[in-house]
């Protein structure tokens, strides 16, 4: 992947960036992908994700807003999520 210029991103750093997680229920899924989050911004709080059930309860939707520093971080980030077994998707 090429390094994007900062003059041609569509995103300020540093800036507090939502990521929309989502996955079956299951009691582990906030801790373990909260790890995973906590390696690109050891700063993060996990008191602030926001957590939505499915109506069914079958599903978790998870917001994280972590402190972007660059577009890497953020690339980064997303590919880890997004290959994790847990993540159906990540917006």
């Amino acid at each position: 992947m090429r390094d994007i210029p900062p003059e041609d991103s569509l995103i300020e750093y540093p800036s507090d960036f939502p990521i929309k997680v989502m996955g079956r229920t299951r009691p582990d899924f906030a801790q373990t992908l909260t790890d995973i989050v906590l390696q690109f911004d050891p700063q993060f709080d996990p008191a602030t994700i926001e957590m939505r059930p499915s109506k069914g309860g079958n599903y978790l939707s998870l917001t994280f807003t972590v402190r972007a520093t660059s577009r890497q971080q953020l690339d980064d980030l997303y590919r880890a999520l997004h290959g994790h077994h847990m993540v159906s998707v990540v917006l």
